[in-house]
């Protein structure tokens, strides 16, 4: 029985998981925008209802679900693009690392959103876009991985400006509290899958 070489195997394994991060990525995107017509239909009558409430007990219920409501077709599109490449390159490490980013994303920004938002219903998906960036522009430091860190640096350079968003100066109707936690749950899942270094023996 013959093998593929290694270079080739490895070809393989990436362009496969390429593929299913685009499938992945994309039918979340999609789910998104389903979410959003419905909630066009219903005036936006889901974001009273499903959006995060600080500080209440029903506040906790929503975290499971804000991400998944935008205040407007607009709001949903500057989410769109910056979530697909993020989300796409976060899952070329494989889906176990995705699903950890993401969750550690979604749930640092509801958690900080639920701790210290205003009394503001809040919405949105910009904590993951803030949590998978942050993921990004760490991980291949924690891993002292050379080819992460030089897309971390051109990451930096091309959205960098976004972590202005963190910043409680930011315009009063963008949720600086969502984005701060979804950065920092983005740090907390790379350090726990930061890679451990071999024992020398």
């Amino acid at each position: 029985m013959l093998q593929a070489p290694e270079g080739e195997r490895r070809r393989d394994t990436t362009a496969a998981r390429a593929r299913q991060g685009l499938a992945v990525v994309g039918s979340f995107v999609a789910f998104l925008y389903a979410v959003e017509f419905v909630n066009t239909l219903m005036l936006h009558s889901l974001n009273r209802v499903f959006g995060l409430r600080p500080r209440t007990p029903e506040g906790l219920v929503d975290i499971l679900t804000f991400p998944l409501l935008h205040a407007s077709l607009a709001h949903l599109f500057s989410n769109t693009l910056p979530l697909i490449i993020f989300g796409f390159l976060v899952f070329l490490s494989g889906l176990r690392v995705f699903l950890t980013a993401l969750a550690a994303s979604w749930l640092g920004s509801g958690l900080t959103v639920w701790l210290i938002g205003g009394y503001n219903i809040t919405v949105g998906a910009s904590g993951l876009v803030f949590g998978l960036f942050a993921f990004l522009l760490v991980r291949g430091f924690l891993n002292r991985h050379w080819g992460q860190i030089l897309l971390s640096v051109v990451l930096f350079l091309a959205y960098g400006g976004i972590l202005f968003g963190v910043l409680p100066t930011v315009a009063g109707y963008v949720s600086w509290q969502a984005h701060l936690g979804g950065a920092a749950g983005g740090v907390m899942a790379a350090l726990l899958l930061r890679r451990r270094a071999t024992p020398t023996p």
